[in-house]
């Protein structure tokens, strides 16, 4: 019988884990569309980085096959205008590179305000990145709200 190669796991994980709160460590590429087969394409969500007129820097995460809206993001953020961050500047603003964004490792460093569309609340659960391209985690959508101090809210298009 082969040996199950083990999984070095992602800082994400190793807070979760810390935490002891439950989630599932998975191995995938969302962004060049290859999914495991447990894994639907609506439950897959990510985490956009934005820059507000009045709040600077604040966090939107949405299904992957949706759109964010800026005015929805705005108005319930407290800015006249949000606007997505330059993919240039996304690694020093919130410590990742693009498709590696997530609202554990974000909120570890930073205090952003983070919004999770409120289609995750009535889901359950959601996958967003873990940290590294690649990695993602499933994790319960309130026991992640809850730990990042995050609000559920009608954020896509």
């Amino acid at each position: 019988m082969a040996k199950k190669s083990k999984v070095k796991k992602t800082l994400v994980d190793q807070i979760l884990d810390k935490a002891k709160i439950d989630h599932d460590s998975l191995s995938f590429n969302g962004l060049e569309g290859e999914l495991p087969e447990d894994v639907a394409r609506e439950s897959i969500y990510k985490t956009l980085a934005l820059k507000g007129d009045k709040t600077g820097p604040v966090i939107g995460i949405i299904p992957i096959t949706e759109h964010l809206s800026e005015k929805k993001l705005a108005k319930i953020s407290g800015n006249k205008k949000v606007q997505m961050i330059p993919q240039k500047d996304l690694q020093k603003t919130t410590g990742y590179v693009h498709g590696a964004n997530n609202p554990v490792g974000i909120r570890q460093k930073h205090n952003f305000p983070i919004y999770i569309d409120q289609s995750a609340q009535e889901a359950g659960f959601l996958i967003v990145s873990a940290g590294e391209i690649g990695r993602s985690i499933r994790i319960n959508s309130q026991e992640l709200a809850d730990f990042v101090n995050a609000e559920f809210a009608d954020i896509k298009e």
